[in-house]
């Protein structure tokens, strides 16, 4: 992209579209911002841009109304592509990007991009450590770590880019990582996509333009990932608890074996007693990693330094505290129903569980159905979300006959965590696991699970 005198629109004022807007600036553009939040919210990116020289603010409530008369628009991940005037701005022939579609344009180095509905984080940041431990200079980022846009031209082409990709990242990328990995698809961001086609849709972006010498590598336990093999072909490197599920590769779970196969060569790479992180769930994340890690030029040393020694992330099934013969875990990461049942299937103690939050319009039926007769012995609520994950547990207690857990309604996190630990009893757990969004009270769920570290650690 010729940048120089070009005038460009950049919607969206967070971390990496700050990091845009200068790597923009330096590429000689003259930069329109845009954002709903005033000045007084934008605080010291307000600032920033000023002394950054941008040509344009448009600000508060009627933020988007000049953005038809842009060509070149950067739009921030999450932001509903069926907006008028999104569309407007389109139908004139506008050119819509973000950094991410952006950053694999200009990469050089192999990319290594990975998505799904949950384990991407845990998988991207296993894949990254592997990758180190076998001597590669290695950067992750897109949806977490640093904004790559403003190195992204200084990596050698020696090194490996580690991303984790979202669907919003992802739906206008016109470009595929060269090593693939799907971990797992489920309904999500039904807030923002038209619907669970669009979402999908957007996924495939992350293999839709590989040559054939990329790889893909799916979830063959998931119905929808496994779909996604008819439009990989010889591509597909697959990964399964349930054993060796066939192809060309694939990493797997073979009794107490985790296995790497390529072609007839296997390589029996760890026992499942190794992995120190909870749950079958990340037994996947873990196999998924292996493959990537693999493929992108990873070794068996990496893998058995890496994962025996590797115990989770901030906010995933995050022990927090023991008080009173209970434990507390933070599992503010799971903004999905199916994160939260990964959860419930990997604490088998009597549960306190904490749910609500943001509503991404996505159903609750099956959380409920799991949640009635099973280890949790009291739900407590809290968010915009309260009311639909009640109904769907009532529902399902109907259904099946089966006991609903106590039903405990809150206000604020606050209340939630004094009533939980009020239902607590000793050899009991108290976990946040969401199975929503937080934007209903929070930034993101990070402001989420610190608020609720901060108030368990303040329980006396």
């Amino acid at each position: 992209m010729n940048l120089m005198n070009q005038t460009v629109a950049v919607v969206g004022l967070g971390k990496s579209h700050m990091a845009l807007i200068r790597w923009l600036i330096r590429q000689g553009a003259r930069v329109a911002a845009f954002d709903q939040a005033t000045p007084d919210r934008l605080g010291d990116r307000y600032r920033a841009l000023q002394q950054l020289g941008v040509t344009r603010l448009s600000l508060g409530p009627d933020y988007l109304r000049p953005l038809p008369e842009y060509q070149t628009i950067f739009l921030t991940p999450g932001m509903p592509k069926y907006l008028p005037e999104i569309q407007a701005a389109r139908a004139a022939g506008a050119e819509l990007s973000g950094e991410i579609p952006l950053v694999l344009r200009l990469c050089r180095a192999k990319v290594v991009g990975i998505t799904g509905s949950a384990g991407k984080t845990t998988t991207t940041t296993v894949v990254g450590e592997i990758l180190r431990a076998a001597g590669l200079q290695v950067h992750v980022g897109g949806n977490i770590g640093t904004p790559l846009i403003e190195t992204v031209e200084t990596i050698p082409e020696t090194a490996v880019v580690v991303l984790e990709l979202s669907s919003f990242q992802l739906q206008l990328a016109d470009r595929s990582p060269q090593v693939a990995v799907v971990t797992n698809l489920s309904p999500n961001h039904l807030d923002i996509h038209a619907d669970m086609a669009e979402y999908v849709e957007a996924k495939r972006n992350i293999f839709r333009f590989q040559g054939e010498t990329g790889r893909v590598v799916l979830n063959a336990d998931n119905a929808i990932t496994r779909a996604m093999a008819e439009a990989t072909g010889d591509r597909t490197v697959w990964f399964s608890l349930n054993g060796d599920p066939g192809g060309r590769a694939a990493a797997f779970l073979e009794g107490d074996d985790l296995v790497w196969r390529i072609g007839q060569h296997r390589v029996p790479t760890l026992k499942r007693s190794e992995i120190k992180l909870p749950g079958r769930h990340n037994i996947e994340n873990i196999l998924a990693a292996m493959a990537a890690a693999y493929l992108a030029g990873g070794s068996l040393h990496g893998v058995r330094t890496v994962v025996p020694e590797f115990t989770g992330v901030e906010h995933r099934l995050e022990p927090v505290r023991i008080l009173e013969g209970v434990r507390y875990i933070n599992d503010s990461k799971a903004t999905s129903p199916v994160e939260t049942l990964a959860a419930l299937g990997a604490l088998p103690d009597p549960l306190v569980l904490i749910c609500g939050g943001y509503d991404k319009r996505i159903p609750f039926d099956e959380l409920g159905a799991a949640l009635v007769g099973s280890q949790v012995h009291t739900l407590v609520l809290t968010g915009a979300t309260s009311a639909a994950i009640i109904q769907a547990v009532e529902q399902a207690a109907v259904q099946t006959g089966r006991p609903a857990p106590r039903l405990v309604g809150t206000a604020t996190m606050a209340e939630a965590v004094a009533q939980a630990r009020s239902a607590a009893r000793p050899g009991d757990v108290v976990v946040l696991s969401p199975a929503c969004a937080s934007y209903d009270q929070y930034r993101n769920f990070e402001e989420r699970g610190r608020h609720f570290k901060d108030l368990v650690h303040a329980l006396a």
